[in-house]
C-alpha cells in the first residue's frame, strides 16, 4: 500500500473495530483567516503576513446568530493570528454578549501582542475573560527561532510577562496555557515531564507562570508538508506516525466533539480537514454553518485521511494536548 495515498487510517480503525462518528459538540472552532505576522516551519495554515483570507463582519454575524440558538458552551478561535482580522474586537464582544455565556479560547502566537497596533489587545482579553492557548515551542531561545524565526523567542517571552502582570496564568478566570510543537519530524516527549521542564525553566529564568503545556503532534500537511518532501523525510515520518498509532486515543480525538468553520463560513471536522478542503457536503456542494442542524449532526460519520495518524500517535494529539 502507499502510505502517502492510500487512506490507511480508516482502514487501521476498521481493524479495531472502532468507527469514528461526531457526538455532542462542545467545541465551535472558528479559523477566523491565514493572516499571522508569523511564517511558522510547522504551520498547517500556510498562514503569514501577505495572506488576504480573513473572516467578515457579515461572516461574523451568521456565524454567532447560528451559535445563539444552540448550548455549544466553548467557542475556539484560530488563524493565523485571530487578533489580526480587522473585527477581532467585534467577534469577542458579540461572543461575550450571548446567552448561555460561552467560554472563549484565543490561540495566540505572543508575539501579535507586541505589534504597533496591538499593544491594548492583552487587556481587552483580560477584561473579556478570554483564556488564551499560546504557541511557544521551546523554553530555549534556539529551539523558538529556528521554527518561528530570528526574535521570536525574545518577544514571546516579554509578551509572557505582560499577559502575567494583566493576571493571566494568575487568576482563575484568565487561564493561560502553552502549546509545544516538536522542532522537527518526532513526537512529542511526555505532556506531563515537559510541563514541569516548561515551569521550572521560565519561572527560573523569566519569572513567567502558567497554567499548562499542550504538546501537539506536527501534522503532515501545508507548511510542515513541504519542509518534509524538502527535507526528504516525509515517507519517513509518515511512517513514524503509523507504527505509531494508539487504539486509546480514538475516543478522545477533538473531531468528536467538535465543529470547525473556516473564515468563508464552511464547515469541517476539523482545522486539519479544512486546509485539505475535506468540506462536509450536501448534493456535492459544500456546507455552511448556518445550513447545519446541529441534532442531526450528531452520529455523522468523520471524514479521514493519513494526516489523522498525527493525531492517534503515541499520546495522541488535540487542540488540548495529549488524549492519554
Amino acid at each position: 500500500m502507499n502510505l502517502l495515498a492510500d487512506n490507511l487510517f480508516a482502514q487501521k480503525l476498521a481493524d479495531h473495530s472502532m468507527p469514528l462518528r461526531h457526538t455532542r459538540t462542545e467545541v465551535l472552532q472558528v479559523n477566523v483567516g491565514k493572516l499571522c505576522n508569523l511564517t511558522c516551519i510547522h504551520c498547517h495554515v500556510n498562514a503569514g503576513p501577505k495572506r488576504k483570507e480573513i473572516m467578515t463582519r457579515e461572516t461574523i454575524d451568521r456565524v454567532i446568530d447560528w451559535l445563539a440558538e444552540t448550548e455549544i458552551p466553548k467557542v475556539d478561535l484560530t488563524g493565523g493570528a485571530p487578533e489580526m482580522i480587522p473585527d477581532f474586537k467585534y467577534l469577542i464582544e458579540r461572543l461575550r454578549a450571548l446567552t448561555p455565556p460561552r467560554h472563549i479560547m484565543d490561540r495566540c502566537n505572543l508575539t501579535v501582542l507586541l505589534e504597533p497596533g496591538y499593544n491594548d489587545y492583552g487587556p481587552f482579553l483580560a477584561r473579556h475573560k478570554v483564556e488564551i492557548i499560546a504557541s511557544m515551542p521551546c523554553y530555549s531561545p534556539e529551539n523558538v527561532n529556528a521554527q518561528r524565526g530570528e526574535g521570536v523567542f525574545d518577544a514571546s517571552i516579554r509578551a509572557l510577562q505582560v499577559l502575567n502582570s494583566l493576571g493571566y496564568g494568575i487568576e482563575p478566570q484568565l487561564p493561560l496555557h502553552l502549546i509545544y510543537n516538536p522542532n522537527g519530524a518526532f513526537l512529542p516527549p511526555p505532556q506531563e515531564e515537559l510541563e514541569r521542564d516548561y515551569k521550572r525553566e521560565l519561572k527560573e529564568h523569566f519569572g513567567i507562570v502558567f497554567n499548562n503545556l499542550y504538546t501537539i503532534t506536527n501534522l503532515p500537511i501545508a507548511r510542515f508538508a513541504s519542509w518534509l518532501r524538502n527535507n526528504n523525510q516525509l515517507a519517513d515520518y509518515m511512517a513514524l506516525l503509523n507504527d505509531a498509532f494508539n487504539p486509546a486515543t480514538v475516543e478522545g480525538l477533538m473531531c468528536r466533539n467538535t465543529i470547525n468553520v473556516s473564515w468563508t463560513g464552511e464547515v469541517f471536522d476539523c482545522d486539519f480537514n479544512q486546509m485539505l478542503k475535506m468540506h462536509w457536503r450536501e448534493s456535492d456542494r459544500p456546507l455552511h454553518l448556518w445550513e447545519i442542524d446541529l441534532v442531526a449532526v450528531e452520529n455523522r460519520e468523520i471524514l479521514t485521511g493519513n494526516h489523522c495518524f498525527g493525531c492517534t500517535a503515541g499520546a495522541g494529539s488535540s487542540c488540548g494536548g495529549a488524549l492519554v
